[in-house]
């Protein structure tokens, strides 16, 4: 086995290290076009890509194997005996690429690793802040940065959000600080980083068809706290969070800090009434808090959810670990808008609010969708990702005036309705090869609902059975009710 500990900087000596990377979407794309620039001898192997990636890797001399070629445990693999694997996150540690390695005492990265030894590129290494949580990354993370940005830091979100963070590592200028919203995939995978300040939101049952058990979920999440240095942002209504802040080997002198949409202890974030202020990260905090933002403010991103408060905590306790003065993140509150498919409006009409939650791929996100409600008819089902739904419907049993029943894994949903809400009329959409799905979901939900309810399409499961990703759901979605109401908005 090759030592790669020598490789810490982008100037290290990477040429003529032996690499294959697994997986050829937009992140695998940018581990192989970075390892090509570090003169890395690179192979790639994918059985699905795009041909203009392969056109690209032609140019940059970089050997591709694709298709079935590269299923199982490809010979090509073998027969170049790399030094060490980057994969694409969503790769199974049980898969036979990484069992191999695992046998041929191979280190397995993902982009992520090798991002945090290279981001001295531009000069400076930029700090990191780091965000996980079975729900609301997304948001968080945008959030934090919009507050760092408003604070006059050169910011960039990245990582599990969209943007490779080795396109940002890579950038000409350079970074103050990478937000970096970080997936228990990545986190599985991940040993070396040591961020700036780090956040778990919230731990809940997701994945577990990938990660074995919910203890190695929660085992990969709490990885995020591991050398954190300044501050280890926890939830203070999450046991699990905070049992992962106790546990984690820490720089000397990081500090836990709490958030909560309740009135904050000290060294915490939270709301007074309708301030959100700050009680840790100021001289006199066992007497005096900060205001941060007002309902006023927050009250302009559109509908506010106790998961809203709870994501606009998380970010603010980030924000105010680097220095981001209180005017600067209220400012980027009032500026702030949701990406669309989280939590969103997209009718009222007689008397019927219709709000499309597709980004809810898990029980945790749906319970955040479903209790800012009080009575809904809820679309819900997909691919369940080896998650039992039946707790959440115990859970929602009394404001659920129906459902509507969608997906691949309908059976498993049916079932739990069944057991835990016998009262609850639903409606089965089992249509011949998904034909028109969310058309006939839509209407069957119309007929169940009345005035003053909300249908909450808040799958609680993955789309890839019936759509392309949680996008196109929700753009189905918005389309079909738009098309039953007549477009009236």
């Amino acid at each position: 086995m090759a030592s790669l500990e020598h490789l810490t900087s982008w100037n290290s000596e990477w040429r003529g290290l032996k690499v294959a990377v697994i997986g050829l979407g937009v992140s695998g794309f940018s581990v192989a076009d970075t390892l090509a620039e570090l003169n890395c001898n690179v192979l790639v192997l994918a059985e699905k890509t795009e041909a203009e990636y392969l056109d690209i890797l032609d140019v940059l001399g970089v050997k591709a194997v694709t298709g079935e070629s590269a299923t199982g445990l490809p010979a090509a693999l073998i027969e170049f005996a790399p030094n060490l694997i980057v994969t694409s996150p969503g790769v199974r540690p049980d898969s036979p690429m990484i069992t191999w390695a695992a046998d041929q005492n191979i280190d397995v990265w993902v982009d992520i690793e090798l991002a945090w030894r290279i981001r001295d590129k531009p000069g400076k290494p930029s700090e990191w802040i780091c965000i996980t949580g079975t729900n609301g990354k997304t948001t968080t993370t945008q959030l934090t940065t919009a507050m760092l940005v408003a604070g006059g830091v050169r910011a960039a979100a990245c990582g599990n959000i969209g943007v490779p963070i080795l396109d940002c590592v890579r950038d000409p200028i350079g970074f103050e600080v990478l937000v970096v919203e970080l997936s228990s995939f990545q986190l599985h995978y991940i040993s070396n980083i040591s961020p700036f300040a780090s956040a778990i939101l919230n731990i809940d049952e997701d994945h577990l068809d990938w990660h074995g058990d919910f203890d190695a979920y929660k085992a990969a999440k709490a990885k995020i706290y591991e050398n954190t240095k300044v501050a280890c942002v926890y939830n203070a209504s999450d046991k699990a969070t905070e049992k992962a802040v106790e546990g984690a080997d820490v720089v000397e002198g990081a500090r836990a800090i709490g958030f909560t949409i309740g009135v904050p202890a000290i060294s915490q974030v939270g709301f007074a009434e309708d301030i959100l202020c700050d009680r840790a990260f100021l001289d006199n905090r066992y007497n005096e808090a900060l205001q941060l933002a007002t309902f006023e403010d927050i009250s302009a991103i559109g509908v506010v959810t106790p998961h809203l408060l709870s994501n606009l905590a998380a970010a603010s306790a980030l924000a105010r670990s680097y220095g981001v003065e209180p005017e600067a993140i209220r400012q980027a509150i009032a500026g702030f808008r949701m990406d669309a498919h989280r939590i969103q409006l997209i009718a009222e009409h007689n008397g019927i609010t219709w709000i499309d939650d597709s980004k809810a791929t898990n029980p945790h996100a749906t319970a955040a969708s479903l209790s800012s409600f009080d009575h809904v008819v809820w679309i819900v089902g997909g691919l369940l990702k080896g998650v039992d739904i039946s707790p959440l419907v115990k859970r929602f049993k009394d404001s659920l005036r129906g459902a509507v029943v969608i997906g691949a894994e309908r059976g498993a949903v049916l079932a739990a309705l069944s057991s835990e809400a016998p009262g609850v009329p639903v409606i089965e959409i089992n249509v011949p090869e998904n034909h028109q799905v969310m058309s006939h979901a839509v209407e069957a939900a119309a007929n169940l609902a009345s005035d003053g309810d909300v249908v909450l399409l808040a799958p609680a499961s993955a789309s890839m059975d019936q759509f392309r990703d949680y996008a196109d759901r929700g753009r189905q979605f918005a389309d079909a009710v738009l098309k039953l109401i007549g477009g009236e908005n």
